[in-house]
């Protein structure tokens, strides 16, 4: 095996660098941060650049126009106008840095909480923002000025603490879309515990909304501070403040018009540059995982669980045997529950690879997802044990779940660009699983990385290593996702239609793939498909569902040349490798019943050719019919026995 090495270097220090080149391509944002940067220092430096005192005053030189011994002009006391201004930014910035912080300790932290977590807390954060929202804002500024004696610090915290309602709102928001891509049930089915998933795969998502509201309330503050100055609050005369300034000269207007213009143009160029530089920001943390270049064209691609006793015979305690009894998961909808996926029962053998065939809307990925307590927020298990190593996966709590996922079973997902974080390197997301289960070192966790992506017959390690998820083709992606999976060596690997995505020559390759390395490991899988083409090729048995339930169940040479439910023959005759090319291509009337809406009996009846009084009678059974060569055969079906007869040559 040959030895992939890659250099020594500091990610910290290599992303900052990247970052700033990016920022640096924006002429508008560098000349914007530059402006607030000499602003900052010019104000924080006034008792060294300031050419006055600000309470200076020459009696003999009142509303002077600028001169070289008064750049800006003198006020209506003889005051240099430039030097008021740099005394008073230090009141004036040091307060829009306060309202900024308390927003961003307020709003931060709440938004993910609300949106990550969901449910009551999310109720309770949206109640509480509506009611801050309905409250204004500069009215309460002046209530709390009235009580505070004109404290500027407590108007600029409380104007902070009343603005995060609108920027929770935001953060929530994004944080709800993040929430539900695909990388993030990929990184939790890894077994990273939530907190890392909300600071390493969340937080850099939402990094570009937060940084809008963030300079633009910048702005906000810059505004609304001036504004209470203006008024004579806060800041009180004779110490200069740039809304005092804006005061003094509207006073002065009709004497010097001229007096208004630095004074007010100062808050109206620190303001829009509040604005550039946050946009410049937003836009090059945005590229980092985006593929955008810097034209703006494509770059070049480079639940709480039901709490139930498990019954002594469901003991799966051998590794890579799963044992699946009873598994009913409701969805929580307006009318009420409904019953997504109804008594599911079946067995993955240790080394076994076992297919899930059926339809889209059959209850195939649902059931991939419940094994994992992944389900969506509106999901939960209602019934039913999912036995693995002597534990009931299904009566486990969040935290138990993490401890299982990734280094018991794992999962690969059918969309491999969506499975993988575009904020990061795919080398920095896949040792990051690792080191979520084994105490390693970053140098370590490389190695063992590099050796994932030779595994996974990837052409280049060490490039696909320092790559991003955009870099990559959709057969790469999916490679890395499978080596992602494969990471903490789990015994049952969960596969979600994982070539549903890629052309048919990429599919043949991962197939190939995946078969080599369930032989070399010996892990046992489930692969979730509509292809009957994968079934054959792949699997040792499959279960068949529709509407929800298994219809049918056997090994795969019983299932293709002897199949028992009509559903499934109807699948198997519609595949259109099987179709002989004359004549329509055949198909099965009608389509799957909403769950809502199934049939009390047989869910099948409707679209049936062999239905009868019987079908529409009662719930129909698994029924075990007569063992063959290849093992017991189950089926869903009371006319089973005609449906042989009725298959076509």
């Amino acid at each position: 095996m040959t030895t992939q090495t890659v250099h020594a270097e500091r990610p910290g220090a290599l992303a900052a660098g990247a970052f700033l080149r990016r920022v640096a391509r924006k002429p508008l944002g560098v000349i914007s941060a530059a402006y607030l940067l000499l602003l900052a220092l010019a104000c924080a430096l006034a008792s060294v650049v300031a050419p006055y005192p600000p309470l200076a005053q020459k009696l003999d030189q009142v509303l002077a126009t600028p001169s070289s011994a008064h750049l800006l002009g003198t006020d209506e006391l003889g005051r240099d106008v430039l030097s008021r201004l740099l005394y008073g930014g230090q009141d004036t910035l040091l307060g829009v840095l306060e309202c900024v912080a308390v927003l961003l300790v307020v709003s931060l932290p709440v938004g993910l909480a609300a949106g990550y977590l969901g449910g009551w807390t999310d109720r309770v954060v949206s109640n509480v923002t509506d009611l801050m929202l309905s409250v204004p804002t500069i009215v309460v500024a002046l209530a709390v000025l009235s009580v505070f004696g004109s404290s500027m610090t407590v108007a600029m915290i409380t104007i902070g603490i009343l603005g995060s309602a609108g920027v929770i709102r935001v953060i929530r928001s994004a944080v709800i879309a993040v929430r539900e891509e695909l990388y993030v049930a990929a990184a939790r089915t890894s077994g990273v515990t939530d907190p890392r998933i909300v600071s390493r795969h969340v937080l850099p998502r939402i990094a570009g909304p937060v940084i809008v509201q963030t300079s633009l309330y910048a702005g906000i503050a810059l505004a609304l501070q001036s504004g209470l100055a203006f008024l004579g609050l806060g800041i009180q005369s004779p110490a200069p403040s740039w809304g005092g300034m804006v005061g003094e000269a509207s006073d002065a207007i009709n004497q010097d018009p001229w007096l208004l213009v630095p004074s007010g143009g100062i808050i109206a160029l620190t303001i829009m540059a509040f604005g550039l530089v946050g946009d410049a920001v937003r836009d090059a943390a945005v590229e980092r995982w985006s593929g955008t270049a810097p034209n703006g064209r494509p770059a070049a691609p480079r639940t709480r669980p039901a709490e139930v006793a498990a019954p002594d015979s469901l003991d799966a305690t051998e590794p890579g045997a799963l044992s699946v009894r009873g598994l009913t998961v409701e969805f929580d909808t307006p009318e009420g529950p409904v019953t997504v996926v109804d008594g599911v029962s079946f067995t993955l053998r240790p080394g076994e690879v076992l297919g899930l065939v059926g339809e889209s809307g059959c209850g195939k990925s649902v059931t991939s997802l419940s094994l994992l307590g992944l389900l969506p927020e509106n999901g939960r298990i209602s019934s039913g044990h999912v036995m693995s190593g002597g534990r009931d996966l299904a009566a486990m709590t969040e935290r138990q779940l993490t401890d299982v996922r990734g280094s018991e079973i794992a999962m690969v997902f059918q969309e491999p660009m969506s499975s993988l974080d575009p904020s990061f390197r795919v080398g920095s997301q896949l040792v990051e699983t690792i080191r979520a289960h084994e105490k390693l070192s970053r140098r370590e966790a490389r190695e063992r990385v590099l050796t994932l992506l030779e595994q996974v017959r990837l052409p280049d390690p060490a490039d696909v290593y320092r790559r991003y998820p955009h870099e990559l083709s959709g057969g790469m992606a999916q490679r890395v996702c499978i080596a992602q999976a494969l990471a903490t060596g789990p015994r049952i690997l969960v596969a979600d239609e994982p070539t549903t995505a890629l052309d048919v020559t990429v599919q043949a390759e991962i197939l190939a793939l995946l078969r080599t390395l369930q032989a070399e490991t010996g892990m046992s899988v489930i692969l979730v498909t509509h292809d009957w083409g994968v079934v054959a090729d792949l699997c040792d048995r499959a279960v068949v569902m529709y509407a929800g339930q298994i219809v049918e169940e056997a090994p795969i040479r019983s299932l293709f040349h002897h199949p028992h439910h009509p559903y499934t023959l109807g699948l198997q005759e519609c595949n259109p490798e099987r179709w002989s090319g004359t004549g329509e291509l055949p198909v099965i009337p009608g389509m799957v019943p909403p769950p809502a809406r199934r049939p009390k009996a047989c869910c099948f009846e409707p679209r049936c050719s062999l239905a009868g009084p019987e079908c529409t009678r009662e719930p129909i059974p698994l029924l075990s019919t007569a063992p063959d060569d290849d093992g017991l055969h189950q089926v869903r079906c009371v006319n089973w026995q005609k449906v042989q007869p009725a298959r076509t040559p």
